[in-house]
């Protein structure tokens, strides 16, 4: 089946379900086969997490390490996953060979933030996603932008990308999380709702979008994953 009408098909199926039936559906899917969840370990990431360990804790779960995270980030994934007890942590990293080669010096955020998150996350991701037939994200239509308007399922490339979360609002996270006494990323408290690498995350004020402080007065609103930067789909070349 084209890989456009089976995310059709589960959004029909799906579209009165609630995020912890479309998860369970996603990570049993024969026709969409395996498939790994990826987490930035990020202010609301717990949430998916802790859904992903009721379900099935052994969920190939990858985060990236673009190794310009912040320090609070690093050992929050690493607190979140014990605690949830997650046994399929895969934390990848760009090659030395690309590091040495594209930004040898760590200042190509400087000069060039697309080259800088494709070289730090786009391309280690692609990578490790090869061996997947689908992906599962938190994003959710309330963040705004490019993210307004994603589906619960939806045809990413030759992979089916699923968003249990995507009707979510900011009181849904705050009160599964409350509900469930999961800890909250510890930068959040300080001003940061939402939270990339050091160099191109700062702190948002109490009246700005929670993304604002991401690229902060760049017209860059996206670092590649899901969107090109700008915020725009990706072009589909798959032929699928």
């Amino acid at each position: 089946m084209p890989l456009k009408e089976l995310a059709e098909r589960r959004n029909i199926l799906h579209r009165k379900s609630d995020a912890q039936t479309v998860l369970a559906h996603a990570l049993s899917d024969v026709q969409i086969g395996d498939v790994a969840v990826v987490s930035s370990f990020g202010a609301e990431s717990v949430v998916l997490l802790h859904m992903v360990s009721e379900i099935n804790k052994t969920t190939p779960v990858i985060f990236l390490d673009t190794e310009m995270l912040f320090e609070e980030t690093l050992q929050y994934q690493s607190d979140v996953a014990t605690l949830l007890g997650l046994t399929d942590m895969r934390v990848i990293k760009p090659t030395r060979d690309a590091v040495f080669i594209d930004d040898v010096d760590g200042l190509l955020h400087q000069a060039d933030t697309a080259a800088c998150c494709h070289l730090r996350k786009v391309k280690p991701l692609n990578d490790a996603l090869a061996e997947f037939g689908g992906w599962i994200t938190g994003r959710k239509r309330y963040q705004s932008g490019a993210r307004a308007a994603i589906p619960l399922f939806e045809k990413d490339a030759r992979k089916i990308k699923v968003n249990p979360l995507a009707s979510w609002t900011v009181a849904d996270i705050t009160t599964y999380m409350d509900t469930r006494n999961l800890p909250r990323h510890p930068l959040v408290a300080k001003g940061y709702p939402s939270i990339g690498c050091t160099p191109c995350t700062t702190r948002v004020g109490d009246h700005e979008n929670a993304r604002s402080g991401r690229w902060r007065d760049a017209a860059k609103t996206e670092c590649g994953i899901h969107f090109t930067p700008n915020g725009a789909a990706h072009a589909d070349v798959s032929g699928q």
